[in-house]
């Protein structure tokens, strides 16, 4: 008899798809075939991953146009959290050969995607990412989360107060280990703490022109970590 075989439909879909997300909580599967493609090829000295969350896919979505003909590999996966980056982190930037990662993360851990999450256990996966790049000779450009004054989908959490802090230990971290540290927060700030209205449609994520701010940014900072 199987083990489920008593269970009413609707409990065991739910067993069914929550072993199967279990089995792949930070996603492999999302860029698997696309990392194989591009161990196959040869390896660009400049290759540039971008490793985040919706913000970070968002961005290939909405201004496909800044990827296009440059060595970026944009590996953001909507939804995610520090934890599952950081497992992720060997397959989809690591065993790619990037030269540099840009690693825009921890919005989501503030609103509990995948269950609590202090400020402190945010910087520690952020810095175990960052070692992971160091120790592979991957230069790093770590990113402020973006603002947010709340979160639609979990109000309440005063992501408008934890966020800044967050910011301020991750800039710490980064002056302390000789990383570069990109600003994204004061440029998109409507001075409190939220994203200015024209740039997002939600208050978290991102319009065109939200992106527009930061491409001219991230590229200056890449220019110089880099040529270093």
């Amino acid at each position: 008899m199987k083990p489920y075989a008593s269970l009413p439909s609707l409990i065991l879909f739910f067993l069914i798809t929550t072993s199967s997300f279990a089995q792949d909580w930070p996603n492999f599967k999302e860029f698997k075939e696309a990392n194989i493609e591009l161990s196959s090829l040869k390896n660009d000295n400049n290759r540039v991953v971008f490793m985040g969350n919706s913000i970070t896919i968002g961005w290939l979505q909405t201004n496909p146009s800044f990827f296009e003909g440059k060595p970026y590999v944009n590996r953001g996966i909507s939804g995610q959290t520090t934890p599952q980056m950081l497992v992720r982190f060997r397959a989809d930037v690591i065993d790619i050969q990037a030269a540099a990662v840009v690693i825009l993360a921890g919005t989501n851990d503030i609103a509990g995607n995948t269950g609590p999450s202090t400020l402190e256990m945010i910087l520690d996966n952020i810095k175990s990412m960052t070692e992971i790049a160091q120790a592979n000779g991957v230069k790093v450009i770590l990113c402020s989360v973006l603002p947010a004054y709340d979160y639609p989908w979990r109000p309440g959490l005063e992501p408008n107060i934890k966020i800044p802090k967050l910011n301020a230990m991750i800039k710490r971290y980064a002056e302390a280990s000789q990383v570069h540290y990109l600003d994204y927060f004061n440029a998109l700030d409507d001075g409190k703490n939220g994203i200015i209205a024209d740039y997002t449609y939600d208050g978290v994520h991102l319009t065109s022109k939200g992106y527009r701010v930061m491409e001219p940014m991230v590229e200056k900072a890449l220019k110089s970590v880099l040529n270093n």
